[in-house]
């Protein structure tokens, strides 16, 4: 099956991508909208939220899995470990630009799913090579998941 690209939509591929930008549309259920400011912040909240960048809803990435965002050009692996705590960090591994949102998570590390590497997701170290991935700061508020770039 082939399709002219002036006049016909390209086939949509036959399972999800692995990534989600801030610039799709947002789910019309969703009760939290990230560009009216009368919708609520986490009262917690220490950071200004100017600074912050909503990701979507929690849920988006399961307990123990990691997924990719596209923000201003440049693409961040947000994590989920199993206890529920949040990581960010670059998505590309720096040995080979292997895809880290693509990882096995878990103990505060995701390994590297092209060559293995072992990445601390607090600190972005290389366990045992040289390197390391840069770290966000990322947390959770009313459901949704918030960026510090």
């Amino acid at each position: 099956m082939s399709y002219s690209p002036v006049t016909e939509t390209p086939p949509q591929p036959s399972r999800p991508r692995n990534t989600w930008s801030p610039t799709d549309p947002m789910d019309p259920t969703d009760p939290i909208d990230p560009m009216d400011p009368t919708d609520p912040i986490d009262p917690i909240d220490s950071m200004d939220p100017t600074d912050q960048i909503d990701l979507g809803p929690l849920d988006f990435i399961p307990l123990g899995e990691g997924r990719a965002y596209t923000l201003g050009g440049k693409t961040i692996a947000v994590f989920r470990q199993r206890d529920g705590r949040l990581f960010a960090t670059d998505n590309a591994c720096p040995h080979k630009a292997g895809p880290l949102a693509d990882g096995l998570v878990g103990s505060g590390k995701v390994i590297c799913p092209l060559h293995m590497w072992k990445i601390d997701l607090e600190t972005g170290r290389c366990l045992g090579e040289a390197g390391a991935v840069r770290t966000y700061p990322v947390r959770a508020a009313n459901g949704r998941i918030r960026i510090t770039l």
